[in-house]
């Protein structure tokens, strides 16, 4: 057997030979009932042509009954992204959907409808705030491996804007950001989404559930608003056109339906049948006006906003004309009230734009809407509140810790509930993500935190739940976490998970693969085109790429192909068989034990 490995360091966000050109792998995204995004990137050969790509869409991970197909051109103006707006699906419907260029295949992906009428439970995975600098994202692949979500809330702060090395570096880990510099052209924000593309557990957490994002301040620059940002300079050229660089850049990247004149708008809502209206909002750069410290003579003025004046009629409508049981606000910062001796401590959030606070909660008790729910990001932390208008209690939130992005060294936030005794739960250091499980009767959070970040490691524990009951607009806490509807019976795909791509002559079908796993032989029998046997890849689940001789091959008059391969030198792991013929590919993973 011959072995050869290719001569480039392997990292968590290196690329997988095995999905090329599909390098960044797959993602779905804004579900209804009767559509969704599919999402791809093409690396091209020549960046100066353009490339078609081909697209199906099926009830079965075979493709065996496609219910949409189609081919589009993508080229340098779209950054070689592809998205696709699928139309005519039915309801509350797993898909699977491929992409193919130039005999090439994508990853298989899977998402899922929304669906009408009575539903009795939806379950999201909240999560927000991934530095990929500062650590693995475990946090994708603890959500990956539990198979329970309906979707991805991404509430923000997707990538981070720093020159690599500019915030919260973890010099434990192998991950460097591309590129080096802060990001303020619209290459430099490609790249960006580029390189946390590459990264294992988030791409293969987009490949498997449909997300739904919204950007925070990182997406463009740190504490940024309509007009400007605290992370830019008048050196750094024009706020509006870096704004619109990062804008752009987001939609060409994610599975994100355009919206709006400009096709840039992120305020949008999905309705779960009679259940749930997920509102979703923009609270950075839609209509926010200029951050002000607490003890500003302009904190308190009415014609400040943070929504903008079309965004705060759209949400009354969708808060008073909805007819869900509960009313979810993907919010990007906190809405609750913090005080440290009777001052705000964050007035980046709700806390420095009081008036339109007040305006909104004034429209809820005076609408009598109950059951009114915000999920949050942005602060790093993890937090629980009741939301009250004075003494009448309107509604309760759950903040989401991050994924990465460094908190407090110390988990100092129960001071804060002494004078804050809204705050049913502050917890300022671990890393995680919620699970809001919601039912007709009521709505769950409960914080999963992550053992480490510093190692790739899945391994997670529910700490911390509250749950609020229908109409009472208050958190009870409980030591259950959760269940819902259970694991999906439909399985988590990996991105190399394809193991035999048969093409119009059905060449090289495979009929046996066995032992697996195995330390020894590996056995592989197929239908179809022979070949020399010395055009066999060996890919690790790193993505290293090796070559591998099999010790024996056999065809018979039936063109079955009997294949025998040495293992034996290999270390213990996880492995994928590779073949490309002129017309037809094979792969096929498989497990090494010692």
């Amino acid at each position: 057997m011959l072995l050869s490995i290719k001569a480039f360091a392997q990292t968590s966000v290196s690329p997988l030979e095995c999905i090329a050109p599909f390098y960044h792998g797959v993602a779905s995204g804004d579900p209804l009932s009767d559509r969704v995004i599919i999402w791809t990137r093409v690396t091209p050969l020549d960046f100066n042509q353009s490339i078609s790509v081909n697209y199906k869409v099926s009830t079965d991970n075979s493709f065996s009954t496609i219910v949409s197909q189609g081919i589009v051109q993508t080229d340098s103006t779209k950054d070689f992204t592809v998205k696709i707006d699928v139309t005519g699906l039915s309801p509350n419907t797993f898909y699977f959907y491929e992409f193919e260029s130039n005999g090439s295949y994508s990853p298989v992906g899977r998402t899922k409808t929304l669906p009408l009428g009575d539903v009795n439970n939806v379950r999201f995975a909240v999560v927000s705030c991934a530095n990929l600098e500062a650590g693995y994202f475990n946090v994708y692949e603890a959500i990956n491996e539990r198979n329970d979500v309906d979707a991805v809330l991404m509430l923000g702060d997707y990538i981070y804007e720093y020159a690599s090395g500019g915030y919260a570096p973890n010099s434990s880990i192998d991950r460097v950001c591309e590129p080096e510099q802060e990001i303020i052209e619209l290459p430099e924000y490609r790249l960006r989404y580029s390189s946390y593309h590459m990264d294992n557990a988030l791409r293969k957490l987009h490949q498997n559930f449909p997300w739904i994002c919204v950007w925070d301040d990182h997406e463009t620059a740190n504490n940024s608003f309509v007009n400007g940002a605290e992370n830019h300079t008048a050196d750094e050229g024009d706020w509006y056109t870096r704004k619109d660089n990062g804008k752009r850049a987001f939609f060409e990247w994610l599975p994100i339906r355009p919206k709006g004149p400009e096709n840039t708008q992120i305020f949008r809502s999905f309705k779960w049948g009679n259940l749930a209206n997920l509102i979703m909002l923009d609270t950075r750069l839609e209509g926010r006006d200029e951050q002000v410290s607490a003890n500003s003579a302009t904190i308190n003025d009415t014609n400040r906003t943070i929504l903008g004046q079309e965004q705060f009629n759209w949400l009354k409508d969708e808060l008073s004309l909805g007819t869900q049981q509960w009313k979810v606000l993907g919010n990007q910062v906190m809405m609750g009230e913090i005080n440290a001796l009777g001052t705000p401590i964050n007035t980046d959030g709700w806390d420095g734009y009081p008036a339109e606070r007040q305006r909104l909660y004034n429209h809820l008790e005076q609408n009598n809407i109950d059951n009114f729910v915000v999920a949050t990001g942005d602060i790093h932390t993890s937090w629980a509140i009741n939301l009250e208008n004075g003494n009448t209690p309107i509604g309760v939130e759950f903040v989401t810790p991050s994924v990465t992005s460094p908190g407090s060294p110390l988990n100092v936030g129960g001071l804060l509930t002494f004078e804050n005794p809204h705050l049913k739960y502050v917890e300022l250091t671990k890393k995680g993500f919620v699970i809001l499980d919601i039912t007709m009767d009521k709505i769950q959070g409960d914080w999963y935190y992550v053992n480490t970040i510093d190692q790739q490691n899945a391994a997670n524990t529910c700490q911390k739940s509250y749950f609020s009951n229908s109409g009472n607009n208050t958190l009870i806490s409980t030591n259950v976490a959760s269940v819902g509807h259970g694991p999906f019976s439909v399985p988590i795909l990996d991105p190399c998970s394809r193991f035999a791509s048969v093409e119009e002559n059905q060449n090289s079908l495979i009929t046996g693969f066995y032992p697996n796993p195995s330390n020894q032989l590996l056995y592989l029998q197929t239908i179809g085109k022979s070949s020399n046997g010395n055009n066999w890849k060996l890919i690790s689940a790193t993505g290293a790429e090796l070559w591998i001789q099999p010790i024996s091959m056999i065809m018979d008059q039936n063109n079955v192909v009997s294949y025998v391969f040495d293992i034996s030198i290999l270390a213990a792991g996880e492995y994928y068989l590779y073949q490309n013929l002129e017309k037809s590919k094979t792969k096929i993973s498989f497990l090494k034990t010692n």
